[in-house]
């Protein structure tokens, strides 16, 4: 909206994430040709852009957010489309789960 009235710039808000000054989407090849610019300059080990929507769902799992929560930002069509995608991380996470139950029986056995 700063650039509509700045410039008078025709601009339609659409709700993407990433759009043009007009508020367009994005072409997927300019989006990829930057994103793989921007790696190659960091010297980062080259991933997909793709890549970066499994890192978010993986830590958000991991910090224990509610698997809804992830799914519904995945935009996934049930939780378990999101768990079966994700289940390399569910052995960790069923291992601190029992040890968060571990702790809680503990204390409740000690009151």
């Amino acid at each position: 909206m700063e650039r509509q009235l700045q410039f008078g710039i025709p601009y339609s808000e659409t709700g993407y994430i990433t759009s043009n000054l007009k508020g367009e989407p994005l072409n997927p090849n300019y989006v990829y040709n930057h994103f793989s610019q921007m790696i190659k300059k960091s010297g980062v080990r080259r991933i997909r852009f793709h890549d970066l929507r499994h890192t978010h769902a993986t830590i958000m799992l991991q910090l224990g957010e509610h698997p809804k929560v992830v799914s519904e930002r995945l935009g996934h069509s049930s939780i378990e489309m999101t768990m079966n995608t994700y289940s390399h991380v569910t052995p960790d996470m069923q291992q601190e789960s029992s040890n968060r139950f571990e702790r809680a029986m503990r204390t409740s056995l000690h009151q």
